[in-house]
């Protein structure tokens, strides 16, 4: 006789997905029904996929569209190369490599808010320190928050100077998995220290290169507070991201377009994150 399942064990599963329900999935499927609307606090008037072609016919939109990509891009494969290479050099025997850790790793830790404000003083086109250092040794320094061609690549700077260290301590972490017979054996086979890194290092190092890339992605293309510390935008709409410009279309009472523009990023943000995802895990099952 067939023994019938208990439904015991999905007791254990329920509130986990009230609470994802409830959450995530309700308001996502709000955000896509009011995507399609133009409302307020009190009124919805449904207008179809109006909102999406005005996204796409404003120019400052499409600006913040490409800068959130640009700005994606810069920051995740800086942090990706950058933190490997740390990481090994943190892990190599160096004399103070554990001060040289935290002095590191510390900037993680600093409210963002507060690192945005302190970089937009030290930044500041005539009175900042880096522009009067610049200054003492006959150096005319730009603007490097008020240019429109640099503004958006100097808080890159920024942010990679507070989350380069997250990525170090993931890839640390991964090369102190790292077997040592794997490295004795390419020594024994006459590798070099540059061929031990390309053939051992990298690709063994590649679980916790998806974690620094997906971490780093995700956190580029819905970066806001930092560049609203720093910029909100301007000037113009030089270094406005999309998170930045829904947040500007609420202010003005485009609740909408707004809403829109959320939709776009959340789409944005799963059409590149899940498929380089599943290639990065494929690669590793091919190996």
């Amino acid at each position: 006789m067939r023994t019938r399942k208990s439904p015991y064990p999905y007791w254990f599963v329920l509130p986990a997905a009230v609470i994802f329900t409830v959450l995530f999935l309700a308001p996502t499927i709000a955000s896509f029904w009011f995507s399609l609307t133009r409302w307020d606090l009190f009124t919805t008037q449904f207008i179809g996929l109006e909102n999406y072609r005005q996204f796409f016919r404003e120019p400052f939109l499409i600006q913040g569209l490409v800068n959130t990509i640009i700005y994606a891009v810069l920051t995740s494969g800086t942090k990706t190369v950058l933190g490997l290479l740390l990481a090994v050099l943190l892990t190599s025997g160096l004399w103070g490599q554990g001060l040289l850790r935290t002095v590191i790793f510390f900037p993680v830790l600093v409210s963002t808010i507060g690192v945005g404000i302190t970089f937009s003083v030290l930044m500041h086109p005539t009175r900042g320190v880096i522009n009067v250092a610049l200054a003492a040794i006959g150096i005319h320094g730009p603007g490097w928050l008020t240019d429109p061609a640099l503004a958006l690549y100097s808080i890159v700077f920024v942010d990679l100077w507070k989350g380069i260290g997250l990525a170090t301590v993931i890839y640390i972490a991964g090369l102190a998995s790292i077997s040592p017979d794997y490295y004795e054996a390419a020594r024994i086979d006459g590798a070099t220290r540059t061929q031990m890194f390309f053939r051992v290092t990298v690709p063994l190092v590649r679980p916790a290169t998806v974690t620094v890339v997906t971490l780093s992605l995700i956190g580029g293309l819905r970066s806001f507070d930092l560049i609203w510390a720093m910029t909100r935008g301007g000037p113009g709409f030089s270094s406005d991201v999309l998170a930045s410009v829904i947040y500007k279309q609420y202010q003005a009472g485009f609740y909408g377009l707004s809403t829109a523009g959320n939709v776009i990023l959340f789409l944005l943000i799963g059409l590149i994150v899940l498929p380089l995802t599943a290639w990065f895990n494929r690669k590793e099952v091919d190996l």
